[in-house]
């Protein structure tokens, strides 16, 4: 069953988050930004209320919101209802993908990336950003995710998982990057994404379909 309660009962909640942590929020954009195709159709499995698709000009997403799609359609996204498991797309219909955090809160991971095989061209890729479980923040959402509103159903994954689910899925790893380096009560500014992972707690995965 979708994880939605949470968002839909905390939506201000959610928002305010990312106006709190404003330079965490445009240093995931960074970085994600790194890997968006100037051209091609894209869309964000996960979209929430359009926070990172809108900046991405990522013009499509989906999710099992309906709060969050309506905030995510305000914010000029062309929005669906629909899960990672079950999305409502036609196969072979996309250039890329983009999941951020929502690998997290997905109820299979397995028949989520079956899907976004599905709706991805020939050659089409997915980005998977998400926070590293063996990472300083990750450390900290697992200490605390018995109180968070958010992260109470989460599970947390490291990159080398990711890169197995990729891999049993027949997606090729085409980079990585890495961004989040300190304590994030004191980002003050944009940081700039590292390539691979290991000391950045936020990672970005690029990986393309395989035939």
């Amino acid at each position: 069953m979708a994880k939605t309660k949470p968002f839909e009962n905390h939506l201000a909640e959610y928002e305010q988050w990312f106006e709190d942590n404003i330079y965490v929020y445009k240093s995931e954009l960074a970085a994600i930004h790194r890997f968006i195709p100037n051209t091609g159709r894209g869309v964000e499995i996960g979209v929430g209320s359009g926070l990172f698709a809108s900046k991405l000009d990522i013009k499509e997403g989906c999710d099992p919101s309906k709060n969050m799609l309506n905030l995510a359609a305000e914010r000029g996204i062309e929005v669906s209802e629909g899960t990672a498991e079950k999305l409502p797309y036609m196969s072979e219909s996309f250039d890329f993908a983009l999941m951020v955090t929502t690998i997290c809160f997905v109820d299979d991971v397995h028949k989520s990336l079956d899907e976004i095989r599905r709706i991805l061209k020939p050659k089409g890729f997915v980005i998977i950003a998400f926070v590293d479980k063996n990472s300083p923040v990750g450390k900290m959402y697992l200490a605390e995710k018995d109180k968070s509103i958010f992260y109470k159903d989460a599970t947390f994954f490291s990159t080398e998982d990711v890169y197995n689910y990729l891999w049993e899925h027949d997606f090729e790893i085409a980079g990585t990057l890495q961004t989040i380096f300190g304590n994030m009560n004191e980002i003050n500014k944009v940081q700039e994404p590292k390539k691979e992972y290991g000391e950045g707690s936020f990672v970005v995965v690029k990986a393309v379909k395989k035939e």
